[in-house]
């Protein structure tokens, strides 16, 4: 059958569709924002009602008690003036603010931003432009959020050589004698952060209240490149749905209220997130909210838990706070789910092997690039009979090509005749015109499924390769492999049997150079593993090509 390659493509571009038409869900352009009421207290049926309008001092009620301690919402004069603490460990360097003992900048000293700048880190939060901090704090019992301002002992702390823990601890007491003592844990060599609160109570009375812990930050751009797109916003993992990812078009549109027991939030974007894990066992609501919608908004998720301290008792709650790489062995360590941030999509089944098999092959080697060929012959290995089929297929294909152009020749452009025709002769060759399709349809999950595990995996990221491979994330900057890539497909062009229709030959020919020229803004691991994938398919099918010409 003439068409058989593109029927192929015709597969390939529906993939393509189906594809874009999901990453248009979560990538594709915003809606206006939308006018809504935000609620001060979660209503039983989760809707959102409410007549006064979100501000950034409201997280949702946690208690309809009226009878909860009343605790100023600014400041008094006696309470020491904000300030900010630097922490420096060897993988953060960290700014906290005193008002409420928010992080507001963490710069991973680990990760530069490019490697011809190894000595400026990325700068995952900020209080700036692209504005992303982690706060935390006491809220009242109708969800008015408690502005303290913390005192701490020095406004530096480093931790030292040997030293494997550093503790930053913030304490702000309320004039009726609630006193707030905030810690943060750093460790050596760990993204996960210990956010511990320890409340006592020496007022008259029982305080009631939440203990709210957020994620805020604004939308970015330039994030993605043109032809290579990554998820940027809200997910969460809970009981009931387990990951869901809860986007900016979401939050807009409706605020999250929902009960859980344990799970977590978290702001991802390409490569790194932010994400706060409650104790496993700890009954929280998780919520949204967008400030500022008429300007540049203030995208918060997270989630906040009831507490109620007794009159001289001292309550003690502990949160981890994770910023930094999506590293899978470091999230799945701190909760379940935590590493499917790694968002593989729906291919994930596929793609979770593929990404072992890859820390197998490094693990061996020591370099990413030579773990990426391997994978590429591991899974030609497992495809090979399937290949097999496919190329003996396209090889008879080949050797009726005469007789195709043949037919052509005579029926000209009496389709019916022709096709009727080409049908006998199949028939009579025993030649199946399909059976090269189905093998390579099968094959095509697993390369998406790849192409993922090779866009996402952080290990890859200003990972050097070879010569001028310097980094595998970015494109070639000589575009030798994506030229090396033409070529191979060029040559995979010749073994195959050529399309009798002269516009289709005309459109299978022009195919190396398009997908050159789309290739040479892919990330250089993308574009090797095509490069090796099409050389070893070369190889196969030009042995199988030559076996089947030699038959009488």
């Amino acid at each position: 059958m003439e068409n058989k390659r593109l029927f192929l493509i015709i597969s390939l571009l529906l993939v393509s569709y189906l594809l874009t038409q999901e990453w248009v869900k979560d990538y594709g352009p915003k809606p206006a924002a939308v006018e809504t009421d935000v609620a001060t207290g979660v209503p039983t049926d989760g809707n959102v009602v409410s007549s006064q309008p979100t501000t950034d001092n409201d997280v949702p009620a946690v208690t309809s008690d009226a009878s909860a301690l009343p605790v100023p919402s600014e400041p008094t004069a006696t309470q020491a003036k904000r300030k900010t603490v630097r922490v420096l460990t060897d993988v953060f360097d960290a700014v906290i603010d005193t008002k409420n003992g928010t992080l507001i900048g963490v710069d991973l000293v680990t990760y530069p931003v490019s490697i011809t700048e190894k000595d400026n880190p990325i700068k995952l939060m900020q209080d700036g432009n692209k504005y992303f901090v982690a706060e935390s704090g006491l809220s009242e019992s109708k969800g008015a959020k408690v502005n303290a301002i913390f005192e701490v002992e020095k406004t530096e702390f480093i931790l030292q050589d040997g030293q494997e823990t550093l503790n930053v601890d913030l304490t702000w007491t309320s004039p009726e004698g609630l006193t707030v003592i905030k810690q943060y844990q750093f460790h050596r060599g760990s993204f996960a952060i210990d956010v511990n609160f320890t409340l006592k109570n020496n007022t008259a009375d029982t305080w009631k209240g939440g203990l709210f812990r957020e994620l805020k930050r604004v939308e970015i751009t330039g994030d993605s490149s043109a032809f290579v797109y990554t998820y940027l916003g809200g997910v969460i993992y809970t009981e009931k749905e387990k990951f869901e990812k809860i986007d900016f078009d979401d939050m807009l549109e409706t605020n999250l209220n929902e009960p859980n027991k344990g799970g977590w939030v978290a702001m991802i974007q390409h490569y790194f997130l932010a994400a706060w894990v409650p104790n496993k066992d700890q009954q929280t609501t998780f919520y949204s909210r967008v400030l500022n919608k008429q300007g540049n908004p203030k995208y918060v998720l997270g989630f906040v838990n009831t507490v109620s301290v007794p009159q001289g008792a001292t309550e003690d709650v502990s949160t981890k706070l994770y910023v930094g790489p999506k590293l899978q062995h470091s999230l799945e360590a701190l909760s379940e789910g935590l590493d499917l941030t790694v968002d593989y999509g729906v291919l994930t089944v596929l793609a979770q092997p593929l990404y072992w098999a890859l820390e197998f092959f490094f693990s061996i080697f020591g370099n990413w690039g030579f773990a990426i060929i391997f994978v590429t012959i591991l899974i030609k290995l497992i495809f090979y009979k399937l290949s097999e089929a496919s190329y003996t297929s396209m090889a008879n294909m080949r050797k009726l090509s005469p007789k195709l152009k043949a037919l052509k020749e005579r029926y000209g452009d009496d389709r019916a005749k022709m096709n009727k025709a080409m049908m006998e002769m199949y028939k009579k060759e025993k030649i199946n015109p399909l059976g090269g399709c189905l093998p390579i349809l099968v094959q095509i999950p697993v390369f998406i499924a790849l192409y993922w595990v090779l866009l996402e995996s952080v290990e890859l990221r200003q990972a050097p390769f070879i010569l001028w491979i310097e980094d595998l994330s970015i494109a070639d900057p000589y575009f030798i492999l994506p030229l090396l890539m033409g070529v191979s497909m060029f040559i995979q062009q010749k073994l195959n049997p050529a399309p009798v229709d002269p516009i289709q030959a005309k459109v299978m020919m022009m195919l190396p150079f398009v997908f050159t020229i789309f290739f040479a803004l892919f990330p250089a691991g993308l574009v090797l593993y095509w490069v090796v994938n099409n050389t070893l398919s070369i190889s196969q099918q030009y042995v199988i090509t030559k076996r089947i010409e030699a038959k009488k």
